[in-house]
């Protein structure tokens, strides 16, 4: 593969703060071509360019390896693609099946030489120089596979201010690849469930677990990308459906039977305990049939959230349900032991 045709890494760093935003830096380097896509992250984003901590509940689904964004200009494509161009046409030892194409390369840009389904370009075509720009490929650093992150392997080619790309990109950036990006950096919140008793029950006690809509709401992630001539975004959201409640030991009993709450029609999940319905059984907890000794179960609660986007131009779909979750350390003791 030739090194021109490499896609570029995508340098991003996404910010937890409202209105946070990262950029995609262009220019070049031995590697290939880089696209100054700028894509912007706000809302509930993670920091410093990491996945967020939704785990998709379709294990087949996911983010975009990579993909073709604005990179330049004409003029100053120009100044960069040329020096790439002949840094490695200068490079020693260049020659052969290499070189040729490389000589293709520069005839494709500077003289109008027709690749298959690539018409070539006068002049890396400045004549036009304001009223488009060359899009590159762009690799997404958060792929872990090699090969899928640099599979954006098409040479840079011309889109008009205000065109869509050709069809054959189908890489090419748009509000659906945004959303699933958005998807991909969003951070979700905490999930510690109120329960009653709090850390410490009792054998054979029912445990009330609940979350209130007041501290549990849906929550937004956006990616926009702002360059001459195009501009779109993409906004992800999240919304609480169920609460799975795992007791941490195989000696407890779930309500309902199946340890998943669902939500609510005031957009809570499970029912607050209230003072007189310690022996009544709640729509959503857990029952622990033995003590857990000298130390503590691990009550594991699993949100369920339903994902959405809406993008530029009235797009947008369903994304696959995402769920997070953690722990709570939960002390069971006997009856006995604690009336003494």
């Amino acid at each position: 593969m030739l090194a021109i045709t490499e896609p570029a890494h995508a340098d991003e760093a996404p910010a937890n703060a409202q209105g946070a935003n990262a950029e995609q830096s262009g220019g070049g380097d031995g590697k290939g071509i880089y696209a100054a896509a700028r894509i912007q992250y706000s809302g509930s984003v993670t920091k410093g360019g990491g996945t967020g901590n939704v785990t998709s509940s379709d294990v087949n689904w996911t983010p975009p390896p990579c993909w073709y964004a604005p990179y330049l200009g004409a003029k100053d494509f120009k100044k960069e693609m040329s020096k790439h161009i002949d840094s490695q046409l200068n490079t020693p030892g260049m020659g052969g099946t290499a070189g040729a194409a490389l000589g293709e390369t520069k005839r494709h840009y500077e003289d109008g030489f027709d690749i298959p389904g690539k018409p070539g370009y006068k002049d890396y075509n400045v004549e036009n120089d304001g009223k488009g720009m060359f899009w590159a490929g762009v690799e997404n650093p958060n792929e872990p596979d090699y090969l899928k992150r640099t599979s954006c392997t098409d040479l840079p080619f011309w889109v008009e201010n205000g065109d869509a790309p050709p069809p054959q990109y189908e890489e090419a950036i748009n509000p659906e690849i945004l959303a699933a990006l958005a998807y991909q950096h969003m951070q979700l919140p905490d999930t510690k469930v109120t329960l009653a008793p709090e850390a410490n029950t009792k054998v054979n006690l029912p445990t009330w677990a609940w979350l209130d809509k007041a501290v549990f709401d849906e929550i937004q992630a956006t990616a926009a990308l702002n360059v001459p001539g195009f501009n779109i975004q993409a906004t992800t959201t999240a919304r609480p459906v169920s609460l799975k409640l795992e007791p941490g030991t195989e000696d407890a009993v779930t309500y309902p039977a199946s340890g998943e709450c669902v939500i609510n029609a005031d957009d809570s999940i499970g029912e607050p305990y209230a003072k007189g319905k310690a022996d009544e059984t709640p729509p959503c907890g857990i029952r622990y049939l033995r003590s857990s000794g000298d130390g503590t179960y691990k009550l594991r609660a699993t949100i369920t959230w339903d994902i959405n986007w809406t993008g530029t131009g009235g797009a947008g779909g369903d994304l696959p349900n995402g769920t997070f979750g953690n722990e709570q350390a939960i002390t069971v003791q006997e009856i006995q032991a604690v009336n003494r």
